[in-house]
């Protein structure tokens, strides 16, 4: 009982927090797990028990359930491997070059080289669902189910199973041995339940691109050698038995000599994931946080790369804090920052990055994974939908985070997305895009993939400062975080919330912007001068409709502004330029694809004429965008 007690309190107020989501009706599937893993690490496989208890939320009768096998993806022969040899950009990770006969270099996938001691795998046996066996089919990295019984609407059911893995060797984000020599990177190890939701299942083979998981508490017992640190999802439960520094201060920790390996008992309450990392070398260092959060970091003991480390941990500290300052509060009281994987790659309450990288860029790694805690973790999108609002979101307010706490703070009129919108400018002009509706699985090449995820996808963001202003802006990032914590946000969901903040209508926006390749492009057509008076010609080249905000500059260096709304907004936009004074002109409707004004110049000279100074809006062709007289 008392363990149980302590338990409860170390997953905190988290433990029972239910999902925000204010859509009326909405509803989430929910999955317990309880694993006991017993890992050989000379072998590099590994054999468990898993109970899952799974209720079904939904008003819908489920007769099947779909388990993902991820590993099953490293096999010769496997959708990832076949993907890696179709794509005209294979991952650089995963693809080895050579000279063929014809002297001309081609890539290989390196999983098609796998031995069977080198692949990955998954094997599911003696799975039963309420003491029932059922019907399975393995379909490559999908466990297909038939249930003994259907779950009816409102119901629980409780799998329980026997299952076998081997780690393979490090070819993308999992597996052992890494190129930095971490043994175990252990991320999308277990048979998972797939997530089933308003639009039905979500059964994706893994390709090597995104996830979606299932909210549920986690209790998870991992035994290996006695001598790997290792570093996880959740709290540890029994850390003063195992020393490797997570024992409290004072307490000595003495492992008896004959006891080859250690067990350890991980709780990880209302996530969607659980990862792990574990090496014989590695340090382990534990700072605290903001609100008494424990941040844990495990690296190898490796004079190369120690010094980082060390320095990294305050700015860890100082990213925290700009999060919850930002976008909300972080819930749980734990945090890890594991040296393994093959780059970086965000899991619940914990991350997986390469250690060998200079300060800036380990803090800016950092920064990008610790930010998918708020963006993936916390408000769980569909990531294979929705890619751009997991990682563009987070690389626009990682790269603020960054600039923060690196004290490089940019001021009002300067663009800190800047290298996000060169990127997108460079995809527009190779005529590579595709809507940023597509599938992750399905974009036609990796740097298309990248580019909108990453890059388009921050865009978004801060484009939306230049639509409804960078208060209203930052007000929605932590509106939608409060309203949609521990559940499945859409795309509709942030429109909705950049709504209610601003009283703008937005469908508009996030249409174009996420649902077309529809690009902006405005420009200046002609101006022309009449005595007092000064008439401006506009053009609309692109199809994506926006609010103009319009520069005037005199001789005298003294200046005015110009807006002229977007009507399908049905809002106006504040002044960027507050000190400057501004005419609301009237709105300019989409039809109509050229925009006259003229305006009284009270005696003085024109001499520049600039379409939208703050340069926010992805007009692709800026060269029209201004004017010197």
């Amino acid at each position: 009982m008392k363990k149980l007690l302590f338990a409860l309190l170390a997953m905190g107020p988290v433990a029972l927090a239910q999902h925000k989501n204010p859509n009326p009706g909405y509803w989430q599937q929910h999955a317990d797990y309880k694993m006991d893993v017993k890992m050989d690490v000379e072998k590099f496989q590994y054999s468990g028990t898993q109970e899952l208890v799974y209720t079904n939320n939904s008003n819908d009768t489920l007769r099947k359930v779909f388990y993902h096998l991820y590993f099953n993806a490293f096999q010769p022969g496997s959708e990832m491997d076949a993907r890696l040899t179709s794509i005209a950009d294979p991952d650089k990770r995963m693809v080895k070059s050579f000279k063929g006969a014809d002297g001309i270099e081609k890539k290989q996938s390196k999983i098609s080289e796998l031995k069977p001691n080198e692949i990955g795998f998954l094997k599911v046996n003696d799975l039963k669902q309420d003491g029932a066996l059922v019907k399975t089919k393995v379909v490559g990295t999908v466990l297909e189910v038939e249930l003994a019984k259907p779950i009816l609407p409102k119901s629980k059911a409780t799998f329980t199973m026997k299952f076998d893995g081997q780690v393979p060797v490090m070819v993308r984000r999992a597996g052992r041995n890494s190129e930095e020599g971490v043994a175990l990177s252990m991320t999308q190890w277990y048979p998972k339940m797939a997530e089933f939701d308003f639009e039905g299942w979500h059964a994706d083979p893994y390709i090597g691109r995104e996830f979606h998981g299932v909210w549920g508490n986690f209790d998870v017992k991992l035994t290996l050698d006695k001598t790997y640190t290792v570093g996880a999802t959740g709290y540890l439960q029994n850390k003063n038995e195992m020393g490797h520094g997570y024992e409290d201060e004072g307490v000595k920790v003495e492992t008896p000599k004959k006891q080859k390996t250690l067990t350890w008992h991980f709780v990880a309450p209302n996530v969607h994931d659980f990862a792990w990392g574990a090496d014989p070398n590695f340090i382990h260092d534990k700072v605290m946080g903001p609100n008494n959060v424990e941040l844990h970091f495990f690296y190898k003991n490796d004079k190369e790369i120690i010094e980082n480390w060390k320095k990294l941990q305050p700015e860890t500290v100082k990213l925290m804090d700009y999060f919850n300052k930002t976008i909300g509060e972080y819930p749980y009281k734990q945090y890890s920052i594991i040296q393994g994987g093959d780059g970086g790659m965000e899991y619940a309450m914990c991350t997986l990055i390469t250690g060998k990288r200079s300060l800036p860029s380990l803090i800016g790694v950092t920064a990008h994974e610790f930010a998918h805690m708020w963006f993936q973790h916390l408000l769980a999108t569909n990531e294979s939908k929705h890619e751009w609002m997991d990682e563009g979101f987070t690389s626009f307010i990682s790269d603020f985070a960054v600039n923060h706490i690196m004290n490089k703070e940019n001021k009002e009129d300067e663009n800190a997305m800047q290298s996000a919108y060169n990127n997108y400018y460079y995809m527009v002009k190779k005529n590579g895009q595709q809507p940023l509706s597509t599938h992750a699985d399905r974009y036609d090449d990796n740097m298309n993939y990248g580019i909108s995820a990453y890059s388009k996808g921050a865009v978004f963001i801060s484009q939306l400062a230049y639509v409804i202003g960078w208060e209203d802006t930052f007000k929605t990032l932590k509106r939608f975080y409060y309203d949609y914590r521990f559940s499945h946000p859409t795309p509709n969901d942030f429109k909705r919330t950049a709504e209610r903040v601003s009283g703008a209508v937005l469908d508009w926006y996030l249409v174009d912007w996420t649902q077309t390749v529809n690009t902006i492009d405005y420009g200046i057509k002609d101006v022309k001068v009449n005595g007092a008076k000064t008439k401006v010609s506009l053009e609309r080249i692109g199809r994506m409709p926006m609010p103009i905000d319009l520069l005037v500059v005199y001789a005298d260096d003294s200046s005015e502004s110009f807006y002229i709304p977007n009507t399908l907004m049905r809002y106006s936009k504040p002044n960027p330029f507050p000190k400057i004074n501004r005419t609301e002109l009237k709105g300019w409707d989409w039809a109509f694809p050229t925009y006259d004004f003229e305006f009284d110049t009270k005696g003085k000279r024109v001499k520049t004429v600039v379409i939208d100074p703050s340069q926010l809006m992805a007009d692709v062709n800026q060269e029209n965008n201004s004017k010197k007289m």
